[in-house]
Order: C-alpha cells, then structure tokens, then sequence
C-alpha cells in the first residue's frame, strides 16, 4: 500500500547510518539493522535486512546522494527509511531504467510491508516502508 506518511505506533529506538553512494557495504549495513533488531524473530530481522537492502540499493542505483538509512524500532512495526538527495525520482513497483532483469525488489518490499511511500522535500526525499512486528 503506497502511502504519503508512514503511520506512527510509538517509538522504542532509533538508530541511522550513512551508506557510501555506491552501495559497496550493504553487508554491513544488513549487520547493523540486525544488531539493532536483537531479540526480534529472525525471519522479521530477514524481513527488514531484505526491505532495507532493496531501499538502499535504489536510493545508491537511482538517486544522487548523500544517502542515509534510518531505522525505527516502534511497538508494532519496524520503520525503514531511506533518505537520498534526489527529490524527483521515486521507486516503480515492477520496472527499472537500467533493465527488464531489474525492478522486482519493490515486488518484494509490497509483499512484506503493511505500507511504504514517499515524502519530498528541497533536499531529497525519504522513501519509507512499514514491516510489522505482529
């Protein structure tokens, strides 16, 4: 479900890290969402690495940078956004600019979030997907 804000259930953690625009250290990336998300149910950690891997890999595939993972533990869901420095360009469900093997990941963020979108601002803009907990 594509929506403009993301639904707020009450924040139990913040964490945020700088991804290098090229995208080179997703697996360390994927590490630190899995620290971050220590006790949770390991096929939800998975869930989240997949959502957070597929945001960021676009955001340093299709957007000028700086690009930036912010990852917020609430009650009943996981937040994940993506901030890059490309205002205009958003992610389609299905179809990429760099060809017909490539598009399927935000396939994959819709089956597993209970929502995601996009929110523009003069700098950028934030892409965001919802995985919940429960």
């Amino acid at each position: 479900m594509l929506l403009e804000e993301p639904p707020d259930t009450g924040e139990t953690g913040t964490t945020a890290l700088d991804l290098a625009v090229d995208g080179a250290n997703l697996a360390g990336m994927r590490r630190h969402v899995a620290a971050r998300l220590d006790g949770l149910a390991e096929d939800l950690v998975q869930d989240v690495e997949l959502v957070c891997t597929e945001l960021a890999a676009n955001a340093c595939d299709h957007a000028e940078g700086p690009h930036r993972l912010v990852l917020h533990r609430q009650d009943t869901q996981i937040l994940v956004e993506v901030h890059d420095g490309s205002p205009h360009r958003e992610p389609t469900v299905g179809s990429s600019t760099l060809g017909p093997h490539r598009g399927h990941g935000m396939r994959m963020v819709e089956s597993l979030c209970r929502a995601w979108g996009v929110r523009r601002g003069a700098a950028g803009k934030t892409v965001w997907a919802v995985v919940p907990i429960a």
